[in-house]
């Protein structure tokens, strides 16, 4: 992949960061991605997403569309010209899945359970996504979530 040259204004990287690859947004400003984040812009200036905490992303219409893990924000930009943005960020995401296993839960419904790895390194991060409709902050379900990662993480020695 090929790093650029020059990184749009705004944007600001974390050391040993690089960019490779960047789009205009309909509002003016960029969708920048980099070696361990997606930079993207937000009504109160710019959000650094670790590529771990990206949940999913598509691309769709002009529109990239990005949910965060663990219930976290999601994000609808439009790009004026993607260039290589949507396949850096497809190639980029998949490259932090450890794990991704959907699960029955003992008291009914599903839970997928994915194990992701920082782009910098260091150990899997965990995240349970529970099927529409299940609470989340359900302690008895986040019991239920907690045992079935403790299995998973016997089997796959992660």
């Amino acid at each position: 992949m090929r790093l650029l040259r020059r990184v749009p204004s705004g944007v600001t990287l974390e050391r040993g960061e690089r960019a490779l690859a960047s789009a205009a947004t309909r509002g003016g400003s960029h969708v920048v991605a980099t070696t361990t984040a997606l930079h993207l812009p937000t009504p109160g200036g710019m959000a650094r997403i670790p590529w771990e905490r990206v949940d999913q992303a598509s691309w769709k219409d002009g529109w990239l569309h990005v949910h965060e893990t663990s219930g976290g924000a999601e994000h609808h930009v439009r790009l004026t010209d993607p260039g290589s943005v949507p396949e850096t960020v497809r190639e980029r995401v998949t490259a932090t899945i450890a794990v991704n296993h959907q699960a029955r839960l003992p008291g009914g419904g599903k839970v997928r359970i994915a194990g992701r790895r920082p782009a910098s390194g260091g150990d899997v991060r965990w995240s349970f996504v529970f099927d529409a409709g299940l609470d989340p902050d359900d302690p008895g379900l986040r019991a239920q979530a907690e045992q079935l990662l403790e299995d998973l993480r016997r089997q796959t020695g992660l």
